[in-house]
């Protein structure tokens, strides 16, 4: 059986979660990994991403990492090619949007994350953390200006987009920094808060 690891705080790890509950696919979670009871750091998870970062899944004799290459990964083996679209142009569209998360809303985030909510000394510099904000919230403006006249972040259906999206917006809106007004990224996760595993994986306690 297909078995992840990682502590289901991570982001990255709740990414893979929600995707293999959205596919049906049987998995094990070992959570403990990344915690102070399992260092990544160990030679044991070492052989398995020397970057020594989680998540990491196990199929079988193929050990993968790089949380949106898993999601793919997971998606195709389901052939769930409404999660992730096998037609060029609309498959890059969800890639666009999950790297975007990864890469330019990450970056915008990631002071005023790791100093208010994570609680790291490095961090804690208030400037840093006001223009991380303000750089947070002009991501989160792109978001609201995309919905605006789409029902999912995609287009017409849910995707894999929305799992990468909707945790990141959960993120920002439980951090403690003045939010924009975006209305349309309100009634975007309106409408994903029916979906069981968006309201598992946004839960309060995962900010």
């Amino acid at each position: 059986m297909l078995k992840i690891l990682g502590r289901p705080t991570s982001i990255n790890v709740r990414k893979v979660l929600w995707t293999l509950d959205e596919t049906g696919i049987d998995y094990v979670h070992e959570p403990q990994w990344a915690t102070p009871e399992a260092s990544t750091k160990v030679p044991e998870y070492l052989a398995l991403n020397p970057n020594a970062l989680v998540p990491v899944i196990i199929d079988g004799d193929f050990v993968l990492w790089e949380s949106n290459t898993i999601c793919r990964y997971l998606a195709a083996k389901a052939g769930r090619n409404d999660l992730l679209p096998t037609e060029l142009r609309a498959r890059a569209e969800v890639e666009k949007w999950m790297d975007w998360a990864s890469t330019d809303l990450n970056n915008a985030y990631r002071d005023a994350f790791m100093a208010l909510i994570r609680k790291d000394p490095a961090y804690d510099d208030a400037g840093r953390v006001a223009a991380s904000a303000k750089r947070w919230n002009g991501a989160m403006g792109i978001l609201d200006s995309l919905l605006e006249g789409r029902n999912y972040v995609a287009g017409k259906s849910f995707t894999l987009a929305d799992i990468v999206m909707a945790l990141s917006t959960h993120r920002w809106r439980s951090t403690p920094i003045e939010h924009a007004v975006t209305p349309a990224v309100e009634r975007w996760m309106e409408r994903l808060a029916q979906r069981a595993e968006c309201a598992a994986y946004c839960a309060p306690q995962y900010p």
